[in-house]
């Protein structure tokens, strides 16, 4: 017999334990690195091999045995390292086999379609051993088709919450046979309010059934999520310390807002190659559509996806760019969260992302799975506080390039490349007259956008104002093609741009035997030394302000220990840092004062970075108006309250949305409705005819699932019985019917004689 490796003989396993010898034992419990020593099944083992996998990732050599186990996970790892095959592998070696009666038996839902879809694809790539049936549940396509895919019975469910609960509902599923559910990217999950469907499928799933989350970035509410529908969870917290790829190189540049077309157009067309594949990320659809016009009249093959276009239209465009027809897609954040390229090597954020989370999911496309990669971002002088923002979150020193600091993350483009496509953009719009609306259309969503957009904090706020960001040099990625004549300009610029005179303008313009003259002469002379203080201090700040968190390496605190221990049996950490590091408190704080109490925690930025829910903005939206400022707010009011007789006070009504649950297309359904389309497409494809073929033990537990259980369900039953006509006729009823035809035939015949008599002679 053949030994393969990661594969156990079952007697060499039984001898094994029976003999007690210890050199055997450390033998069988020898560590290896690879796939084969988590004794996986021969055809999971083969579809990692065909699909390229060599060696496991971090998050999984430590999720897949503890899956496997059959425990409850909460997994934390960063984009890009391998979360999905993480949870796929030991969903394999759970289900083993195909089971054609036994219903579904996996479910995994994702936040958006592509995510999905590509979810499915490394199903059908690992799992192509397997003999596994999978099928995917999208809003936007064919519900009978999706009727379909349930009653074939497949062993793995793909899946949008929206309209998966929709198939729920109507198909009145209650889904008992699943063992295995996934929650993918379960932040964004919660974030796009989609709570009511996730706990309405929670609770038709059974009780015994396995969860495991997985997200790139979860945050302090993870222990409320794990607490509702997990029973003694791990969790598991990798790469906390590197949110970002170490391959990812970060260049900002600083612009005015109206010269970011032309600055991404320098850079599609002068310092990005044309062979390699980018992804521009855009505020809204109307700059993406804005952006795709531009694009093409200039010549650069593009397509874009947004989260209203059609999706037939969204999986055709993302197969143009994923195939390599185009080298360029212009998305909004519908793209953000999971979605693979392997080939991609450029990001570029048109608009900088309100929030630090939001942006490492945006350049996490980009160089995953070891390959190297580049994010460009353009950042106008309102966005410069959200720069702020996303360095603190990220622990990283913000470097502004200078004349002495030329390797400097925030730079600029130089002002003669800009100008040369300004100048082609206004010719452009001359002959295009399309363009100009287009583009004022993208002015206007820009408006809304910025008034749904979150703030920046008020210590970035405060602190952005000491920082230079507008005096910055040309950027580094410029200077490489530049000469050194173009260098020397730049700098003369940038000196008479800086400079700034001593006198004032009564000085500069004033004679000198004037009074005015005199009088500054003699104010400068008396605040001379505090002039110079200020002058030290504005520079002291911009060095300091410059070194900005190089020196601050805080450790990412979670929750307190106590909520840790209620909900959690199981931490996994990195080895390099031990659970009491993270948990234990510091009893070496330094206080001012013994009666000090810090006012912010040490990882403030990072937790504002990573949260869901900001608590500092829900409390200043809950608020008590005690008395109506207006007539009309008063009559609100009232209106909003009714008389209870039981409790003999006005109680409020209750909420338009209590009871209801939100569909895939945004709308308010109740929690309970019930369209007749699974009606009508059994009626057509006659799904229903394969009851009568049950056995005799199947027969009679759907006859009791079918039977009314309450009074007036048998008294309805009972009438509809009644008024059902029955295929054979009675004697009676025969005669009956012939009667009403012959009378029928006489009046026709009555009607055709009074024609007759009454048609005019010739």
């Amino acid at each position: 017999m053949v030994d393969v490796p990661g594969f156990e003989d079952p007697t060499a396993s039984v001898a094994l334990n029976d003999n007690a010898d210890d050199g055997l034992k450390k033998k069988g419990n020898k560590k290896s690195g690879g796939f084969q020593s988590m004794n996986l099944n021969y055809n999971v083992l083969k579809g990692i091999i065909k699909r390229g996998y060599k060696q496991p990732t971090p998050i999984q050599r430590k999720t897949i045995p503890l899956i496997m186990e059959g425990r409850d996970l909460v997994a934390m790892a960063r984009t890009g390292s391998g979360k999905t095959a993480a949870f796929l592998i030991p969903m394999f070696e759970k289900l083993k086999v195909r089971s054609a009666k036994a219903g579904a038996r996996a479910l995994i839902l994702s936040p958006t379609r592509e995510l999905a879809l590509q979810t499915l694809k490394f199903i059908k790539e690992i799992g192509r051993f397997m003999g596994l049936k999978a099928s995917v549940i999208l809003g936007g396509d064919s519900m009978d088709n999706q009727f379909s895919a349930i009653h074939g019975n497949p062993d793995i469910i793909v899946a949008t919450p929206g309209r998966f609960l929709h198939v729920c509902v109507e198909m009145d599923l209650k889904l008992n046979s699943v063992e295995y559910v996934v929650f993918d990217e379960a932040d964004r999950l919660f974030e796009m309010g989609l709570g009511e469907q996730l706990t309405d499928i929670i609770g038709r799933l059974p009780d015994t059934r396995q969860t495991v989350l997985f997200s790139a970035t979860l945050p302090k509410v993870l222990v409320e999520f794990a607490k509702a529908g997990l029973s003694d969870p791990v969790l598991m917290r990798l790469d906390v310390e590197s949110k970002l790829p170490t391959e990812l190189k970060c260049f900002y540049f600083t612009l005015r807002p109206e010269e970011k077309l032309p600055a991404l157009l320098v850079l599609l067309k002068s310092f990005i190659d044309s062979q390699q594949q980018t992804v521009v990320f855009a505020a809204t659809k109307h700059h993406v559509e804005y952006l795709h016009e531009v694009l093409d009249k200039v010549g650069i093959s593009n397509t874009y996806i947004y989260s209203n276009l059609d999706p037939s239209a969204r999986k055709i465009h993302a197969a143009k760019f994923s195939l390599g027809k185009v080298k360029v897609l212009i998305v909004t954040d519908v793209a953000a969260r999971g979605i693979d390229i392997p080939q991609l090597d450029n990001v570029i954020n048109f608009n900088f992302p309100a929030k630090p989370k939001l942006f490492v999911h945006r350049v996490g496309r980009c160089a995953r799975a070891g390959r190297s990669g580049i994010a460009y971002s353009f950042v106008s002088p309102d966005e410069y506080a959200y720069l702020l923002d996303l360095h603190l979150f990220l622990g990283r020193p913000l470097t502004i390039t200078t004349p002495s600091n030329q390797e400097g993350a925030v730079g600029k483009i130089p002002q003669e490349l800009l100008e040369e496509q300004q100048d082609s953009l206004l010719i452009l719009q001359k002959t295009h007259t399309e363009l100009v609306n287009l583009r004022a259309i993208a002015d206007r969503g820009y408006e809304q956008y910025l008034r749904s957009r979150p703030t920046a904090s008020s210590d970035s706020n405060r602190r952005i104002k000491e920082l230079p960001l507008s005096n910055c040099s040309v950027h580094s990625v410029f200077k490489k093609n530049n000469s050194g004549l173009e260098d020397d300009r730049e700098n003369l610029l940038d000196r008479m741009k800086n400079y700034r005179p001593q006198g004032t303008i009564f000085e500069i313009c004033g004679k000198n035997k004037s009074q005015e003259y005199q009088t500054m002469k003699q104010k400068r002379a008396f605040h001379k030394d505090k002039i110079s203080a200020h002058h030290q201090l504005v520079q002291q700040k911009i060095a300091e302000t410059e070194s900005l968190a190089k020196s601050d390496s805080h450790t990412l605190q979670n929750s307190n220990s106590e909520d840790i221990e209620g909900t959690f049996s199981k931490v996994v950490l990195p080895k390099k840092r031990k659970m009491e590091v993270l948990y234990k408190k510091n009893k070496k704080q330094k206080t001012v004062d013994e009666n000090y109490i810090p006012y912010a925690p040490v990882d403030q930025h990072t937790e504002q970075g990573l949260s869901v829910n900001n608590f500092q903005k829900e409390a200043t939206r809950a608020q008590l108006d005690l008395v109506g400022d207006s007539e009309e707010i008063l009559r609100m009011h009232k209106q909003q309250k009714v008389w209870d007789r039981k409790k003999k006070k006005m109680v409020a009504l209750p909420s338009a949305k209590s009871g209801k649950i939100r569909t895939e297309s945004g709308a308010w359904i109740p929690a309970t409705y019930k369209s007749d389309r699974y009606a009508q497409w059994k009626e057509k494809t006659k799904a229903g005819a394969d009851d009568d073929e049950d056995s005799d033990e199947e027969q009679p537990k759907r006859e009791l699932h079918r039977r009314a259980n309450t009074h007036w369900a048998r008294h309805n039953e009972k009438i509809k019985i009644k008024q059902r006509k029955s295929e054979l006729k009675n004697s009676d009823q025969i005669v009956k019917a012939q009667m009403l035809s012959e009378k029928k035939k006489q009046r026709q015949k009555k009607k055709g004689k009074g024609k007759r008599k009454s048609r005019p002679k010739k």
